[in-house]
């Protein structure tokens, strides 16, 4: 988890509190907690390392759209960072 980049992490929680969702509802969700547009060119290749690091499975949806579901490999690194990052608060 530690070698993700912030904008990963990002993808990854975002990811993990949605039921599949497609790249669009990803975007749509952060740019409606960011005060800037994604783009696809900085989402969809960030999407793809979190898919080749397991973190997050892909599918289809149909022909054009896929959907992204974290995985067990995933949640437990989110809860490895949350334990971390508590340790590290006073």
């Amino acid at each position: 988890m530690h070698q993700l980049t912030g904008f990963q992490r990002d993808l990854l929680y975002c990811i993990a509190g949605l039921e599949k969702p497609s790249g669009q509802s990803i975007k749509e969700e952060l740019e409606g907690r960011m005060d800037h547009e994604i783009t696809h060119g900085r989402l969809y290749p960030n999407l793809d390392t979190l898919v080749e690091t397991e973190l997050v499975s892909k599918g289809d949806i149909d022909r054009r759209t896929n959907y992204y579901d974290i995985s067990e490999k995933g949640v437990a690194a989110l809860q490895e960072y949350h334990q971390w990052g508590g340790e590290q608060l006073p």
